[in-house]
Formats: structure tokens, sequence, C-alpha cells
């Protein structure tokens, strides 16, 4: 029974925390106390529910809970400022809302305001990953710590510290409208799309995935576009993550070990979340001309998604999508995938000669992936020792412990 009730508090406070939280924010302008006052009310529903059984509606009685904390604490402080005859003179109405109804208001931009927030520009990129993991995602610092491989301290002082960052710069803690808007969502959705990559394609560790970052940075992308429904980059970033984890069933065996893109079962690729991306990228589709890279990166997703078969893939299309992104981006490893696709639609010579070029860009030459890809345009001009070389660099340079062990396996294949 304990157990029972300890999952659905859980369940509950992962759906509700980010309202919460935000409302709380609203209320108290003040990121560490309305995050205090949402744990608070958390804790005590750990301490009663148990005891008194799980109300009709858990998710009314943790906001009620949190209301009242917070009225509480808001009185407690006014008193104490007229006390010392600090009454705040320069308030006007707008800053000191009704506290009876404070916590009902505005749901949306409560939780959209959290998000600006927790991802703000000021913050470093850890910093507000952790924070957002925190406040938005409703996670523990452990479950951030083991998420991403980082000691719990290390979690908790980025936290705090962002907290205190916060305050200091006074962030304002009003939702901007407009350009404004959409030039603040790029911070949101970069840190959306880290964690969701960090899930996708660990960076370091023994799994090749962690498939709960991955549901964290959809939930994430699913509230965004809720929230800013207008904005086309934040549905082209849910299309990407959609098609992008709809193949995660078979992106590794039964040993865990990765399943390159084209070797895939296709059949165990996720129908639901291909409709739901297809759904999203035609969304994001018809908001914008040109489009933004999210959506390109989704468009690009989509050709794989569509395609029954893996000859089937429509590579020259691929191509010039990857034409428009580096366009975009001028980013080296844009131009390394744009070479993979050449090597698809028009043979592995072009292909190699763009990668080879690709060799000088600074940011590349601890890529292990540059030498993984130049490794297979190599044996398909018949170079195996070649290949094999590029195969134990890019093995050497790995820090995924799956990745690495595929590329040495490969290699050793290969032969003398």
């Amino acid at each position: 029974m304990k157990n029972d009730v300890g999952r659905t508090i859980d369940a509950v406070w992962r759906i509700e925390s980010p309202r919460i939280v935000g409302a709380l924010l609203r209320m108290t302008r003040d990121v560490a106390l309305a995050e205090e006052l949402a744990q608070e009310a958390l804790l005590a529903a750990l301490e009663r529910w148990p005891e008194h059984g799980i109300p009709d509606n858990p998710s009314a009685w943790l906001v009620t809970t949190a209301k009242n904390r917070a009225l509480d604490e808001l009185r407690r402080r006014k008193m104490l400022a007229r006390k010392h005859e600090e009454i705040g003179r320069e308030l006007d109405e707008r800053d000191a809302p009704d506290l009876e109804t404070a916590i009902d208001e505005d749901v949306g931009d409560d939780v959209l305001r959290l998000v600006l927030i927790a991802c703000h520009p000021v913050l470093s990129t850890e910093a507000r990953v952790a924070l957002t993991l925190r406040l938005v995602a409703g996670l523990t610092t452990e479950e951030i710590a083991r998420a991403f491989l980082v000691a719990e301290p290390t979690v908790a002082q980025r936290i705090t510290r962002a907290k205190r960052t916060l305050a200091e710069a006074r962030v304002p803690f009003e939702v901007p409208r407009g350009a404004e808007l959409a030039e603040r969502l790029e911070s949101v959705l970069e840190v959306v799309y880290l964690v969701f990559n960090e899930g996708y394609l660990a960076t370091s560790g023994d799994d090749l995935m962690r498939p709960q970052l991955c549901e964290d940075a959809l939930r994430l992308g699913r509230i965004l576009a809720a929230l800013v429904p207008n904005e086309p980059e934040v549905h082209g970033l849910v299309a990407l993550m959609e098609l992008s984890a709809s193949r995660a069933d078979a992106r590794v065996d039964a040993k865990g070990d990765p399943v390159l893109l084209l070797e895939q079962d296709r059949a165990r690729w996720s129908p639901l979340l291909i409709r739901r991306g297809l759904e999203a990228l035609a969304r994001a589709e018809s908001l914008q001309r040109p489009l933004g890279p999210y959506t390109i990166q989704a468009a690009i997703a989509a050709c794989h998604a569509r395609a029954r078969t893996a000859r089937e893939t429509d590579w020259a299309r691929i191509v010039a999508l990857y034409d428009a992104l580096a366009q975009i981006t001028g980013s080296p490893v844009v131009e390394l995938n744009r070479a993979v696709a050449v090597g698809m639609a028009f043979g592995p010579e072009q292909a190699l000669e763009l990668v080879d070029a690709l060799q000088e860009e600074s940011v590349l030459r601890d890529y292990h992936l540059l030498y993984a890809v130049r490794a297979d345009l190599l044996i398909k001009l018949g170079r195996a020792r070649e290949a094999r070389a590029e195969l134990e660099r890019a093995a050497f340079l790995a820090k995924n412990a799956r990745d690495k062990a595929m590329l040495l396996d490969r290699a050793s294949k290969l032969g003398d």
C-alpha cells in the first residue's frame, strides 16, 4: 500500500510540479522560496497520504497545500515588514496581487514563466539544464546526477548557484512577448534538445541510451508546444524528438549494443511517435518559411520515417535539407552529416572528398564520428586497411563504452 501511495505521489508531482512552482514563483517572485514551498507541500503529502489515504483529487490537494503555505509565508513577511516600517510603498497593485486568487490565475503563463527563468541566458548551460530538470521536469537532485553521471553534490551546487545568480541578476518575472519571447525561447529549446540528446546518445558511461532523459525532454517539448502554439521552432523541435525517439527500440540489440540506422528493424519503430512527429512537423512547416534549424532536422528525420526500407530513403532530399541547414548553422558537424548523405545519394568518392576537407576543422579533430564516417566510406571503396586504422582511431576517441566496443569489433572484422 505504501509503495502504491509513493508511486501516486511521484506521478502527481511530475505532472503538477511545474504549475505549482510556477504559481508560487508569481506569488513570491523568488525562485528558491517558490521551490522550497512546493517541496513542503510534497513532504506534507508524503507524511499524510500513507496514513489518511490518497485524496480524491491528489493534484488539487497539492495545489491547495502549496497555496496555503505560500499565503502564510507572505503574510508573515508582510507582518515583519510592518514591524520594521518597511512596508513596500513603491509596490502598486500590479506587484501585490490578491493572494487568495493568485495561485489560480494564468496557469499557462506560470509554467511558461518558470521555463523561461530556469533557462535564462544569464545562467551557464549546465545550470540551465539542472534547474530545468529540477523545477520543470520535477526530477530530484539524485536523479539528475545519476542521469548525467555527475556527483550529486555537484548538481546541488549548480542548482543553488543558479538560484542565487537569478536573484542577483534581478531577472524580471514577466513573460516576454513577440520577438523578445522568440529570442528567449532559443535558450529554452537549446536546453530541451541538449537533455534529449544526452538521453538519445549518452556521451559517456556503459549504456548507449538513457531513456528517461528522452522522456523528460519530450514532456518538456510538449509542454512548450501547448504554451506557445504559434512558435514554429517549438513544434520543429518536438517533431525532431518524436521522430528520433520512434527509433529507440531498434537502436540497440538484445545485448544493448548499437544498431546502425540502415541496419535497424523498422518494424520496431514506433508508429505512434512517427505519427506525432509528422503532425508536429506539418504544424511547424505551416507556421514558418524559410524553415528553422530544428524544423529542417525534423524534415530530415521524416525522410527516414517515411521510408519503408533503408533503400527507399530519399537521400537526394536529405542532401538538399542538409544544404539548407549548413547555411543556417555553419556547423562542421552538419557538414559531416551532409557528407554521409552525399555518399548515400551520389557515391562514396564525392563523400570522401568532403570528409577529407573537414579534417582541417579543429572542432572535429577529436570527434570520433568523423573517423567512423571516413572508415565507412573507405570500406565501400575497398580500402579495408585504411578503414581499420580509422575505426581504431574512432574507438580511441569515443567516450561511450558501447560505441567504443562496436567500433573495435568492426575494426577486428576487417582483419589485418
